[in-house]
C-alpha cells in the first residue's frame, strides 16, 4: 500500500485516469482470439510451449497512471499463492451441481460414474426436484415466435424428418427494419396447423431463464451447453431416427412425446462424423427392439450419450421439450491441441520431396514413420494443452449478461460503501509472473500491479465484496481497481450498502 501511494505522489497523474485511458487495447478481439504460432523451445529438447497469453496483447492496468501497454512474454505463469484457478460461477462450481440436479434422477457422483458418456439415464418427474415450466411454456414459445424478432438461424422447421427452407416462414422485416428474414408468425402458424415441428435454436442465448439456467449446467458439467426447444403438433414427429454428435438432456416441458433409444452404429462420434453418413446402419439398427421405449411426461427428463440413437413422437395433443445440447470435451481434442504444439517443431514443418507421389503409400512411408518419431519425442508441458482447451471452453460459453448502460453508470459511480462481485459465469484465470498479476478473461488479459493480488483474489472469490473493505489496497485505490474491473464487466455491480 505504501508503494502505490508513494507512487501516486511521484507520477501527477490522478487516480481517475485509469478509468478513460483506452491506450491499453492494442488489438481487436479477433486478432486477440485468433490462434497463433507456438513458441519454440530449442529443438534439442524436443519440447513445445504454446502460451497463448505471449501472444496477446496484455492490458496493463496502472492504479496510479496511466496505463501502459505491456506484452506479456516469457515462461508459464507461476501460479499465485493467495489465488490460483478458473472461478466458473460468482462462488465457483456448487459441490451441489444444483442445474445438474435438476436434470438427472441419480447422485452426481453416480451419474458421473455409470452414464456420463456411457449410458442413458431416464428421470422421472417424481424423482427429480422440480418440473421446467419456469424455464419456458407455450406461451414464451408464442411470444418468442411472434414478439422478438426472431430470425431464421434461430428457427428451424421441419416436416416428415426433413428441414424447410427458411423462405417458408420467414419474410422482411417491414418498414425500418431492413431484414430479409425476419420470422413471419402467419406463415408459421400454418405449417405447425400443417404438422411441422418447431425447433426454436440457441435460446441459451435468447430467453433469460434458460440463459441463466444453460450457464450454470456448462458450470457444474465443465463442457459448454446449447439449448434448443422442440414444439410437435399432435402425433406428429419431427425427426427420424439418428443419433447427435454430442450428449443432450431431454427435458419434457409440456404434452407427452414418445422416445425410441437404440443403440449406437458409431460409439462416441465426432462433430464432422454425422449420422447421415451412416444412413443406412442408422436405418437397419432403427428397426431393431429399441434399448428404451418411454412417454415422457411434463417434468420427465432423459440423458442420451453422444451416439445413441433417437426418435419421439408426440402422443396426443402438442409436446413441447427442451433439448440441452453438451458440446463435450475428448480426448481427440487433447489429440488436436497436440497437434497444434506439435506445429512449433521444424522437422514436423518440413516440406515433403520434390515430386513426391502423395498417392504412393511406398513414398510416403518412410515419411510416416518418421513424422510418428518425432511426435513420440514430442513432450509438451500440460500447462500449454490446458491453455489450447481453456480457450475452446471459454469462447463456447459466455458468462452471464450485463447490462452495458448499467454497467457504465455503476462503474462511474464507485465510491466507498460500492458492492460487487465477480460475473456470473465469468471463465478467468489469475497469476503472477515478473511483479504483474495476469487476469486472463476469455480473449483477452489484464495486467496489474503485484500490489493488488490480495484484493484481486477476494474480488474474485465469488463472494460479495464493498468497496472499502477490500484487503490489501486503500480506499482510494480500491475504488480505481473496483471502477476499472466494471468498465471491463469483470465484475458486476449490487448496490450500495445501506
Amino acid at each position: 500500500m505504501a508503494v502505490l501511494t508513494a507512487a501516486r505522489a511521484t507520477t501527477a497523474v490522478p487516480t481517475e485516469a485509469l478509468t478513460a485511458a483506452r491506450v491499453t487495447t492494442v488489438a481487436p478481439t479477433p486478432a486477440r482470439a485468433a490462434t497463433v504460432a507456438p513458441m519454440v523451445v530449442p529443438t534439442a529438447a524436443r519440447a513445445v510451449a504454446l502460451d497463448p497469453v505471449a501472444a496477446t496483447a496484455a492490458r496493463t492496468v496502472a492504479l496510479t497512471a496511466v496505463p501502459t501497454v505491456e506484452r506479456a512474454v516469457g515462461p508459464t505463469a507461476v501460479p499465485m499463492a493467495v489465488r490460483v484457478g478458473e472461478q466458473p460461477l460468482s462462488a465457483g462450481r456448487s459441490p451441489d451441481r444444483p442445474a445438474l440436479r435438476r436434470c438427472i434422477s441419480a447422485e452426481p457422483g453416480e451419474f458421473a460414474s455409470v452414464h456420463w458418456g456411457r449410458a442413458p439415464l431416464l428421470s422421472k418427474a417424481a424423482d427429480l426436484a422440480k418440473p421446467f415450466d419456469d424455464l419456458l411454456t407455450l406461451t414464451d414459445v408464442d411470444e418468442l415466435l411472434s414478439r422478438r424478432g426472431l430470425r431464421s438461424p434461430f428457427l428451424r422447421v421441419a416436416r416428415d424428418g426433413a428441414v424447410l427452407g427458411s423462405w417458408q416462414f420467414t419474410r422482411g422485416g417491414g418498414v425500418g427494419a431492413e431484414i430479409a428474414d425476419q420470422v413471419a408468425d402467419d406463415k408459421v402458424t400454418r405449417l405447425f396447423d400443417d404438422g411441422s415441428t418447431l425447433v426454436l435454436q440457441a435460446l441459451h442465448r435468447l430467453w433469460p431463464p434458460l440463459i441463466d439456467f444453460g450457464g450454470g449446467l456448462g458450470v457444474d458439467l465443465g463442457h459448454p451447453v446449447q439449448i434448443n426447444a422442440y414444439i410437435t403438433p399432435p402425433s406428429s414427429r419431427g425427426f427420424s431416427a439418428h443419433y447427435d454428435v454430442h450428449d443432450v438432456f431431454v427435458l419434457q416441458l409440456d404434452g407427452r412425446k414418445r422416445w425410441l433409444i437404440h443403440a449406437p452404429v458409431h460409439p462416441d462420434p465426432l462433430r464432422d462424423q454425422p449420422w447421415d453418413r451412416r444412413r443406412a446402419a442408422v436405418e437397419a439398427r432403427a428397426a431393431e427392439e429399441p434399448l428404451i421405449d418411454t412417454a415422457l411426461e411434463p417434468g420427465d427428463a432423459l440423458y442420451l450419450p453422444r451416439g445413441y440413437l433417437h426418435s419421439a413422437t408426440a402422443l396426443g395433443g402438442v409436446s413441447a421439450h427442451l433439448t440441452v445440447g453438451v458440446h463435450v470435451l475428448t480426448r481427440y481434442a487433447i489429440v488436436e491441441a497436440l497437434l497444434k504444439l506439435a506445429g512449433g517443431l521444424p522437422e514436423l514443418r518440413a516440406t515433403l520431396p520434390l515430386g513426391i507421389d502423395a498417392a504412393d503409400p511406398d513414398q510416403l512411408a518412410p515419411h510416416i514413420a518418421e513424422v510418428v518419431a518425432e511426435l513420440g519425442r514430442l513432450a509438451p508441458d500440460s500447462g500449454a494443452v490446458a491453455r489450447v482447451l481453456r480457450d475452446l471452453v471459454w469462447q463456447g460459453t459466455r458468462p452471464s449478461p450485463v447490462s452495458p448502460l448499467a454497467q457504465v453508470a455503476a462503474a462511474r459511480a464507485v465510491a466507498a460503501g460500492t458492492r460487487v462481485k465477480v460475473r456470473p459465469g465469468l471463465r478467468f484465470r489469475l497469476d503472477a509472473r515478473d511483479g504483474r498479476v495476469l487476469l486472463d478473461i476469455p480473449g483477452d488479459q489484464l495486467s496489474l500491479p503485484e500490489t493488488t493480488a490480495a484484493a484481486l483474489a477476494e474480488l474474485l472469490s465469488g463472494e460479495p465484496c464493498v468497496v472499502g473493505r477490500i484487503g490489501g489496497l486503500p480506499v482510494a485505490d480500491q475504488i480505481v481497481l473496483v471502477r476499472r474491473l466494471l468498465r471491463e464487466a469483470i465484475l458486476v455491480p449490487m448496490g450500495d450498502v445501506v
